[in-house]
């Protein structure tokens, strides 16, 4: 097939989108090895942005289903692996080809909070395909930096009727974590996969430690 030099523009436009306005992306969990329905909340805007980051950063194929309103707006993220929500079978045909396929069951970008009521469309496509529906649960938040930070938990395969069940769990279970964690580090277990990793609160950066020198009183001098 040759390359779409168009497509290929716009994954290093949305990585770079990724990379500057998060202060990093960290995942826990088992990952599908092959074509897999992967089924997150959608809480957040960021949340296509940082699956299709993941994705791409481990070299996979990607598709997302995204409402008819918001294709209508973004047409030119068709070339990346977006699917109007009514296109069921071009994500079949994705999912048996080894595509990871990302469909929001809740619908639509929704509060923060537990996962709302989910529609039937990625258990499904799974069903169809032949392949795992993954619950992601996804948290994209402020925490001791200045930018937010996404922090995505997959947890195992389920069934269509299991899904929801699933995606609140793993998503209880991630809230957890971020409740108990120091909020200047990194979440213990959880693998850094994009972006600028945290820095060591005891060590400040080379421009904070310049500017300390700057403004330090001068000491010893004669009068």
């Amino acid at each position: 097939m040759t390359p779409d030099p168009v497509a290929a523009m716009l994954r290093v436009s949305i990585r770079r989108s990724v990379r500057t306005g998060l202060g990093g992306v960290w995942m826990r969990g088992p990952l599908p090895a092959g074509g897999a329905v992967l089924a997150p909340n959608h809480h957040s805007w960021w949340d296509g942005y940082v699956m299709g980051e993941l994705t791409w950063g481990l070299g996979g194929d990607f598709r997302v289903l995204m409402t008819g309103w918001q294709l209508a707006h973004y047409p030119f993220l068709r070339r990346v692996g977006a699917l109007g929500a009514d296109e069921l079978r071009a994500a079949v045909r994705g999912a048996r080809a080894g595509a990871w396929v990302v469909v929001f069951p809740e619908g639509a970008l929704q509060p923060a909070g537990p996962p709302r009521e989910l529609r039937p469309g990625a258990g499904w496509i799974a069903r169809q395909a032949g392949v795992p529906l993954v619950p992601v649960a996804v948290r994209v938040g402020l925490r001791g930096r200045p930018r937010p930070e996404a922090y995505l938990r997959f947890g195992a395969p389920t069934t269509a009727g299991g899904l929801a069940e699933a995606l609140a769990r793993e998503l209880g279970a991630l809230d957890t974590d971020l409740a108990a964690g120091d909020p200047e580090r990194p979440l213990a277990g959880y693998l850094h996969v994009s972006g600028t990793p945290l820095p060591d609160p005891a060590r400040p950066d080379l421009p904070s430690r310049l500017l300390t020198r700057l403004t330090q009183p001068a000491t010893g001098r004669q009068r």
